[in-house]
């Protein structure tokens, strides 16, 4: 790493920002890509955005756009009441199937204060897999965009995702949620983003943003070897500081930060470490049996992220922000 000046496009900052090569590994490129981390608010952001960014998001390769698969039967009532419980706490059952097999994304709709009937946008949410979950729970008011999507997904439960981005959304004070799931760390214009973000919202309502933070144990023991953060896809990899800088510019306060980080942030860096990148054969994601680690080493890995989770020190969150009343 070296001394660099590169202005921060969160804080302006253009002293002491300090520069490092990054490969990218999830796809097992190897690549390079630069990033500089600001001296002054703390925010991981790429120097350049490569100008073939669209060829790092190949869609047979990347998650977010794989089909939804609805389960049906007995199993399928006992998700939707796991689902329920995970999101909302509400349901006994669905309370004792989350301690058996959690859903590690839906416990952060509590903190928003939402309910089955508050209207809720995802931003960013590809194939609609969170919001396929929480349609099947019972919430009535959902809608998903994301502007790489080839066509409208019509689910047969009635949901729908649209092939939009936010700024080609109409209205003012209509929602009274607009997440971005892992999202937003893939958004260069994050001003202009949380600008729309505060028009769309209702008063009082909230914008929940679950990202890879560097206020983290992870990126202060992997550095560059971070799974979470995945060049060049990843724009900004936002500290606690930057993330309450870029929402008080735009009028929001920063209201909860709340951890979620689970052993991936782990293995997958130990992982890049050993130069094992997450699609090769023997990386734990593909082929857990020829992965280096035992059984025992993943819940050992598990374990940790739980403590760092409760010291506030895991590599990802979810950030509150609330629009004034």
């Amino acid at each position: 790493m070296s001394t660099q000046i590169y202005p921060c496009r969160i804080c302006e900052n253009i002293e002491h920002n300090t520069t490092y090569e990054v490969r990218e590994m999830m796809l097992g490129l190897r690549d390079m890509h630069t990033y500089f981390e600001c001296a002054s608010c703390g925010c991981l952001q790429i120097a350049n955005v490569p100008e073939n960014i669209q060829e790092y998001y190949p869609n047979e390769d990347y998650y977010s756009y794989d089909a939804v698969k609805a389960v049906s039967g007995i199993k399928g009532k006992l998700i939707k009441m796991r689902d329920r419980y995970a999101a909302t706490g509400s349901c006994f059952v669905g309370r004792l199937m989350q301690r058996i097999q959690p859903h590690d994304k839906l416990p952060s709709l509590r903190h928003a204060n939402v309910s089955l009937d508050s209207k809720i946008l995802d931003v960013g949410c590809g194939a609609g897999h969170l919001l396929h979950s929480m349609q099947e729970a019972g919430f009535k008011n959902l809608l998903g965009i994301d502007p790489f999507n080839a066509k409208e997904l019509n689910y047969d439960n009635g949901l729908k995702i649209e092939p939009k981005s936010i700024h080609d959304m109409t209205g003012k004070n209509e929602w009274d949620l607009i997440m971005f799931n892992h999202s937003f760390e893939h958004v260069f214009d994050q001003h202009d983003v949380l600008e729309k973000v505060m028009i769309l919202l209702k008063s009082g309502g909230v914008c929940m943003i679950r990202v890879p933070t560097v206020t983290s144990w992870a990126w202060r023991s992997y550095g560059v070897d971070w799974v979470q953060l995945d060049a060049p896809r990843h724009l900004f990899l936002h500290s606690l500081q930057s993330m309450n800088e870029l929402a008080e510019q735009q009028g929001f306060k920063l209201e909860n930060v709340v951890y979620d980080s689970f052993a991936f942030q782990q293995w997958g860096s130990e992982q890049y470490k050993k130069d094992i990148a997450l699609h090769d054969e023997n990386s734990y994601a593909v082929s857990p049996e020829k992965s280096p680690f035992s059984s025992a080493d993943i819940r050992e890995y598990e374990e940790h992220s739980k403590e760092l989770n409760e010291s506030k020190s895991g590599d990802q969150a979810a950030f509150y922000l609330r629009k004034p009343a």
